[in-house]
């Protein structure tokens, strides 16, 4: 029995009672629903209701599990952009969970793959992609959340830690094996037990959409591990949950949520609605470019048998097409009401900023987050920049948005690598960025301060390694970043030198410590805090192995390096100086007198005049930070104050020495931080105008106790 059903929501919707599909293909002729059994045979329905669009009916005898595709009738010209091939089953592009896997062969292809010209638009072979994809699968939307709320953090509180599902557990010996690699082991105790010793209050996951793992990959022997290849913007990745049964990875991601919460982290996940795992006019028809090529993508003005490829990765989702548009902002809402999310980062941003050609501020995408009641309210991070034209876009996204501060990220590793001239530029990064973000009525909290991530060299290797080695990957080191602002401190990967080692141990706590007492929202990639090593491999997105997974047994070998992590991560929380919501002003606090919100300083103890910022001792500066400005109230509208500190930078790679400011400032400074040390220990007391020595390539922070 077939009812006409609703063309909203699109997609499969199980109501207790029936299933209702929808699927939009404004090129389709005429689409049929195919019902998969277990054993793989084939029922084919047609879709007889339409509107604007939107094919649809209603099954009240179909129930969640049940396995499903679509096949579109229309036209296939190519040089009209117009790619419809019916032998080809579809997966949904609403989809919330799917089953099996694909076998590349002609089956996935729309094209002769022995043509001489593939683009050349020829009639499609005709081969039926049913056994050789994915199905769809209709899943139970029901789930018992019980009394979970978002831990709703403050941006200025937060901490974010990037991590990848399975390689964050893979290896973990307490995580019992059948869990590992999986959503219920990421959410084990022993993990939740490791972030929130480190003060973790977000856990940032890279891509967990379904996605494909590419051919050239697979006839490498290698896989797509970061899975920024998404073939279902709804779907959590199958491949990823524990359950064997089609359907269950939503039961187990809404599980793993619901833990997170219980233990007071968000959940923030990485998205990419910029590009697909279709790829050019040379890649498979597994959805979108069956369905309807031209509302999906962007396709080349002067030939449409092309995509315009903004993304490096074939092609671009086409964010200005209403439809495309709705289902961008369908996805988002749809994890944050029914998953439970607490916010996203954007892939490759800038390219669903594009309008026409530039990238655009003002865009439909940014017009329809602004205005929408749920994803306007959980956390947008942007990584704002795409391979396109004019695609660094770090500083120009809208109010509502925070980015990736890729600014931060490399002036930080330029002044702890020595290099000249970084001081004024360190300190804008220091103290929020606020010349990137302060003139779109933003607060620090806006950068999202990082120096390591997924993409690039791990904090350990960026020590160790001045130049990448990513032979692994098959493509004879020409992958990657080649310019990683890296120091190997001496030696180029592993060693035995002492000396070596401890000063690159030292350059990671450096870092760390930096990345703690600057202003803005801080980010640690997984694995940096026991210092996780690729072995000088700056792109491991196709490393599914022991080369890419977090090796938990480091968590000895290197317990200094976590327990200095865990301090300072400690000290950030304690002290709200170090996360102002306000940018500094730099004026006195109190009519009358001379000591300001901050204060640079030369060694000498002397406050920094314009000549200063240039002058040799560029390389070392103390900042005071004044803990009775803090310029916001707390939630309960209490004025918020806090110690006074000093900090004490010094990059040379001599030990320089330094003046204690007069007692405007303070009369004695107690040490609360010191990089120097293995774990960060220091019982340094000094009173003003006094003289110590700041130990080489080191920070310390001081307080004041008097």
């Amino acid at each position: 029995m077939v009812w006409p059903g609703h063309s909203y929501p699109l997609g499969a919707t199980y109501d207790g009672a029936g299933t209702n599909f929808s699927v939009f293909s404004e090129v389709a002729e005429r689409v049929e629903l195919c019902l998969i059994s277990r054993d793989g045979t084939e029922s084919r329905i047609n879709l007889e209701e339409v509107d604007g669009y939107v094919w649809h009916c209603y099954l009240p005898t179909v129930t969640p599990g049940q396995r499903y595709g679509f096949r579109v009738y229309g036209p296939w010209n190519p040089a009209a952009g117009q790619r419809c091939d019916p032998s080809k089953l579809l997966l949904d592009p609403y989809g919330k969970s799917f089953h099996g896997n694909f076998t590349f062969s002609q089956a996935l292809f729309s094209y002769d793959l022995n043509a001489e010209d593939p683009a050349a638009g020829g009639i499609p072979p005709a081969v039926d992609s049913l056994g050789h994809t994915m199905t769809s699968v209709v899943t139970n939307p029901f789930f018992d959340w019980g009394s979970d709320r978002p831990p709703n953090i403050p941006y200025h509180e937060t901490i974010i830690y990037e991590a990848h599902v399975k390689g964050m557990t893979q290896s973990h010996p307490g995580v019992p094996e059948a869990l590992r690699g999986t959503y219920a082991g990421l959410c084990h105790p022993v993990i939740i037990d490791h972030l929130k010793s480190l003060n973790v209050t977000a856990i940032e996951l890279m891509p967990v959409h379904q996605f494909m793992h590419d051919q050239r990959l697979l006839d490498l022997g290698l896989r797509n591990y970061w899975a920024y290849n998404t073939v279902g913007f709804f779907a959590p990745h199958n491949e990823y949950a524990a359950t064997g049964h089609a359907g269950g990875a939503v039961a187990e991601f809404k599980t793993m949520v619901k833990t997170f919460h219980e233990a007071g982290i968000e959940v923030i996940l990485d998205v990419v609605y910029n590009h697909t795992a279709e790829g050019n006019h040379l890649g498979p028809t597994i959805n979108f470019r069956g369905i309807d090529n031209a509302a999906y993508y962007r396709l080349l003005d002067e030939d449409l048998r092309y995509y315009k490829d903004f993304t490096g990765t074939g092609n671009s989702l086409n964010a200005r097409h209403p439809h495309t548009l709705q289902l961008i902002m369908d996805s988002l809402r749809y994890w944050v009401t029914e998953m439970h999310v607490d916010g996203f980062r954007f892939d490759l941003a800038a390219t669903l900023a594009r309008e026409l050609y530039d990238v655009d501020r003002l865009s439909g995408f940014f017009d329809l987050v602004q205005q929408d009641p749920v994803v306007s309210q959980v956390k947008l991070i942007a990584e704002p920049w795409d391979v396109g034209p004019g695609g660094y876009q770090v500083g120009n996204f809208p109010g509502l948005w925070t980015e990736w501060n890729g600014k931060y990220r490399d002036t930080v590793r330029d002044y702890w690598r020595g290099e000249p001239a970084t001081l004024g530029e360190f300190a804008s990064r220091l103290t929020g960025s606020s010349d990137l973000y302060e003139a779109t009525g933003r607060r620090p909290s806006a950068s999202i301060n990082f120096v390591t991530c997924h993409d690039g060299f791990t904090l350990a290797d960026l020590v160790s390694y001045n130049e990448k080695h990513n032979y692994a990957n098959g493509e004879d080191n020409r992958d990657g970043e080649s310019h990683n602002r890296s120091w190997n401190c001496g030696v180029e990967g592993p060693t035995d030198d002492p000396q070596i080692l401890q000063l690159r141990a030292r350059q990671m706590r450096n870092i760390l410590a930096t990345l703690m007492v600057s202003q803005g929202t801080p980010m640690i990639a997984h694995g940096d805090e026991i210092g996780r090593t690729q072995l000088g491999n700056n792109n491991v997105y196709c490393q599914d192995s022991e080369l890419s997974w977090l090796d938990w047994s480091l968590c000895e070998k290197n317990a200094d390096l976590l327990t200095f992590a865990r301090k300072v991560t400690q000290f950030r929380a304690e002290h709200p100086v170090f996360r102002r919501r306000r940018f500094f002003d730099g004026k006195p606090i109190r009519s009358g007198e001379q000591v300001r919100d901050i204060a640079w300083l030369t060694p000498a103890g002397q406050e920094m005049t314009p000549e200063d910022w240039d002058a040799g001792f560029g390389k070392c500066v103390l900042v005071f930070l004044n803990g009775d400005a803090i310029p916001e109230p707390d939630a309960r509208g209490e004025r918020v104050t806090d110690d006074s500190f000093l900090l004490c930078f010094n990059a040379h790679h001599e030990a320089v020495d330094v003046v204690v400011p007069d007692g405007d400032y303070a009369r004695e400074w107690t040490g609360s931080l010191d990089t120097a040390d293995p774990v960060g220990d220091t019982d340094l007391v000094v009173s003003s105008g006094a003289t110590f020595t700041l130990p080489a390539r080191s920070l310390l922070v001081l307080r004041k106790t008097a």
